[in-house]
């Protein structure tokens, strides 16, 4: 069972949030930072406001894998004009400007809790614990902000007034100095996971829910590969993302699980897979009484379905490209997973599965969250308390694929043995035993090795949010997104055509988000020339 929940929370005049954990003592409405951070369990209900910015609608509970990470793996159904589903939107949109607060809402938070994190008399190291998480997730928050908009405003202190001087936009290098500098610092501080729950002796975290070593360090490796590549192509930087990755791989913490399938079964049924799945966000709850603070895995990018009860409730509201379908090969188990072979159809109160044919490939939905699993009862149409799997061990090994590739001008033993791990778990192997009938050949150039790569993390984290998030590292993003466009138009059956719109619409201006018209409009430290190219 989770053993951190997110719930509603009482609004500070900081501004910051203040949460409890479950079942615990109803939150006091604290109206001033005088009046709170004054004990441990005050503290911490703090930190976990830090932390509930990850689960909003324009993070991770919807917007980071769906609508904000438009990419060449999906489409929106029967959508195909005046929309930010198909790249077809400006400034002014909501859901931009959300993305932008909830993000910047977060930095606020963890702000406030490292400048009164010496207000409370408490232990030692249980303060450098919350120290070390606050500085993460305000790095974290940042990232999400320097990849989604370039550079941004740096603000290190909370609010305090509305009337403060106004920050400008850092530069993207800066931004990126302060992401390492907050993550490196709290790498120390913040707790291991443990090596076997079982073990009552190891002091470390059981969960994936809460920033852990693990999660810091494969956190940086991500961090240190985005700085590699576009925009600002630091090579250095392949040095430390294989750094970071080897600490996670060497710690002995971490296994892939050898089913698949099974990391997302456990997701619905509420259990932890600590050695797969290093960092979630944490969901709970179906959004009914007082606890709000369910997700939507599996209902806005499920199966389609009207039956609230099994498999239960889902729009099916985006579908997969051929592209994708066709980077699997037949006997790779995750095509029939990622992808749902069937549909779901409704009779007289009776749901059966009709298997689509080999011509319905455009038809098909997101099959990774399958609602049928769910534990949380009853069920409801909107909400449900699957944790979005922010980073996995499979990942990890991936990075340090790609970073000892380009370190070495071409793969070494063990990046080959990483990816291969990844491909064989892939199609149902032993991890740990090599089979030529699925492994990478041996001796590749470092190109060929890289698109390799490409095409595996295409594979393992379909539908994941982070395809977009690879093109434009890669920076393959908008030509990978036009060449799309022409593939649908030239052979996707015609019904399906309209699946081409955001390819159509993709160019260099959506490598980044517009500055929000809201942020232009009260930040007059950031003017309209300081608007991100194209828009």
């Amino acid at each position: 069972m989770k053993r951190i929940i997110y719930l509603m929370c009482i609004l500070f005049t900081l501004p910051l949030t203040s949460c409890k954990k479950f079942l615990e003592t109803e939150p006091t409405d604290f109206k001033t930072p005088e009046n709170h951070f004054n004990t441990e369990s005050e503290l911490n209900t703090a930190l976990v406001g830090v932390y509930n910015k990850l689960a909003d609608e324009r993070t991770y509970r919807r917007g980071l894998f769906t609508y904000l990470a438009i990419s060449d793996e999906f489409f929106y159904r029967n959508v195909s004009t005046a929309s930010i589903y198909v790249l077809d939107f400006d400034a002014a949109h909501v859901d931009i400007g959300r993305f932008w607060e909830a993000l910047y809402q977060g930095i606020d938070r963890a702000n406030a809790v490292l400048e009164n994190i010496n207000k409370p008399v408490m232990d030692e190291q249980r303060r450098n614990n919350v120290r070390g998480e606050a500085l993460f997730l305000r790095a974290y928050y940042y990232f999400l902000l320097a990849d989604n908009f370039g550079g941004v405003p740096l603000k290190l202190a909370s609010t305090k007034n509305p009337t403060e001087v106004p920050l400008p936009r850092a530069a993207l290098k800066d931004v990126y100095a302060q992401i390492l500098k907050d993550m490196t610092e709290a790498y120390p501080l913040v707790l291991d996971i443990k090596k076997d729950p079982a073990d009552k002796t190891d002091t470390g975290i059981e969960y994936s829910e809460r920033i852990t070593k693990s999660a810091v360090a494969g956190i940086l490796a991500k961090v240190c590969l985005t700085m590699a590549g576009q925009p600002l192509n630091d090579q250095s930087k392949y040095t430390e993302a294989l750094q970071w990755s080897e600490k996670v791989i060497n710690s002995g913490r971490h296994a892939l699980n050898t089913d698949y399938k099974q990391i997302f079964i456990n997701a619905a049924k509420d259990l932890q897979d600590p050695k797969e799945c290093i960092w979630e966000v944490g969901f709970y709850g179906n959004n009914t009484g007082t606890f709000m603070q369910g997700g939507t895995l599996g209902i806005s990018n499920g199966i389609t379905s009207t039956d609230l009860v099994d498999p239960g409730y889902s729009t099916g509201s985006i579908n997969t490209t051929a592209r994708l379908y066709n980077l699997y090969d037949a006997t790779d188990v995750r095509r029939d997973w990622c992808i749902a072979p069937f549909r779901y159809t409704t009779t007289n109160n009776v749901t059966t599965q009709t298997a689509w044919t080999a011509a319905q490939i455009y038809d098909r939905n997101i099959g990774k969250w399958r609602r049928t699993y769910e534990s949380v009862m009853p069920k409801t149409k909107d909400f449900n308390g699957v944790n979005f799997p922010v980073l996995r061990y499979s990942d990890v090994l991936l990075m340090y694929a790609e970073a000892a590739n380009a370190i070495n001008n071409g793969p070494n033993a063990l990046a080959e043995n990483y990816l291969n791990q990844v491909r064989r778990r892939g199609h149902n192997k032993p991890v740990n035993v090599t089979d030529p009938t699925v492994d990478v050949a041996t001796g590749l150039a470092p190109a060929r090795f890289l698109e390799e790569i490409q095409n595996e993390r295409a594979r393992e984290f379909a539908f994941e949010g982070m395809r977009q998030h690879d093109l434009k590292r890669w920076g393959i993003y908008v030509t990978k997104m036009n060449t799309l466009a022409t593939e649908i138009t030239a052979s996707a059956p015609s019904n399906w055509r309209y699946a081409s719109s955001a390819g159509k619409n993709t160019s260099a201006r959506n490598l980044l988000f517009p500055i929000p018209n809201s942020e232009l409009v009260l930040n007059p430290g950031i003017g309209v020339h300081d608007q991100n190219p194209g828009w």
